[in-house]
Formats: structure tokens, C-alpha cells, sequence
């Protein structure tokens, strides 16, 4: 399976809103192995399609400690259950080398497909909840960084351009 290049802030395709799944195929579950595959290599918890420059509602999660429970949600819908917020901070594979404290609703529940098409129901609470909230705004062109003050995500963007002239 091989690995695919994760984008990174500030790339504008990051930006794109993706497009709703429509064929569960064979092709569906070989870019969900490759993703899988390349969000663990990366040691992610989680990465949206919009990352690997894919634009369809397709994210993927583990949170487990042994990196063995992987979570797949398709065309995922948000319903907030609970306005508690909790803090956490975030990383982002797309926003490599930097953490920012974010606040996002404690409890959710998320209506997705399965690989298959199957629809489910998922309550989410905690560290599942923020990151289903988290991947959710990749698939809207939205990324953790929206979150911070001007200064700060100034300060990350100008940082990351540098380091990719210096990489160039």
C-alpha cells in the first residue's frame, strides 16, 4: 500500500470543501487502506481525505493505545449533545511541529456510512469527540489553525512556508 503525501498549511486545497461519497467500491476501500497505512506512518489519530488531496467526506480515526481500532466515517454528519466544552491541545499532520490549545464541544454524535454504505450512529465524548470535530473540519476546508488568533496562525504559516522553501 503505498503512502500519500499529506498536505500541508498552508496549501489552498486544504481549502476545498469535499464532495459526499457516492460509490462504495473496491477503489473506495484500497484508498482507505492507503490512508490508513499513511495516517499511521505518520503517527496520526486521524486523517480526512482533503489531506491526502482526495475531496470526499471520508475520514479515518484510532485513538486506541495499541494503534489496532481503526475508525472509518463516511459523509459524516455532526450533531453537538452537549455544549460543554473541553480543551485539548491539537496536533494536525497538515500543521506539522505545532500545538494549539482548542476548545470544542465535549459530546457528540455523528451519523456516518461504513465502507460498505451502511449507515451508524456514533456517540462521541471526550478525545473521539474532538477529533471526529477536528477531521469533520478538514472535509470543510476548515483546519484547527481557523481557531487561533491572527497572530498566531501567522506566526505557523509563516513558520511552515519557510520550512518548505528550505526543503524545496
Amino acid at each position: 500500500m503505498p503512502i500519500l503525501q499529506i498536505l500541508e498549511f498552508p496549501d489552498p486545497k486544504l481549502r476545498k470543501k469535499a464532495e459526499p461519497v457516492t460509490v462504495f467500491d473496491e477503489k473506495l476501500k484500497v484508498l482507505i487502506a492507503d490512508m490508513l497505512e499513511t495516517m499511521y506512518q505518520a503517527e496520526g489519530i486521524g486523517l480526512a481525505a482533503t489531506q491526502v488531496d482526495v475531496h470526499k467526506r471520508l475520514l479515518l480515526i484510532d485513538i486506541s493505545e495499541n494503534r489496532d481500532s481503526p475508525q472509518v466515517f463516511i459523509n459524516p454528519e455532526i450533531e453537538v449533545l452537549e455544549s460543554e466544552l473541553s480543551e485539548y491541545d491539537e496536533g494536525c499532520l497538515s500543521v506539522p511541529g505545532f500545538y494549539e490549545t482548542v476548545s470544542r464541544p465535549r459530546m457528540v454524535k455523528i451519523t456516518a456510512q461504513d465502507s460498505k454504505g451502511e449507515k451508524f450512529e456514533k456517540v462521541a465524548e471526550d478525545i473521539l469527540a474532538t477529533c471526529i470535530q477536528h477531521e469533520i473540519d478538514h472535509l470543510d476546508g476548515k483546519l484547527f489553525v481557523d481557531y487561533l488568533s491572527i497572530l498566531k496562525r501567522q506566526r505557523i504559516r509563516s513558520k511552515l512556508e519557510k520550512d518548505h522553501k528550505k526543503s524545496a
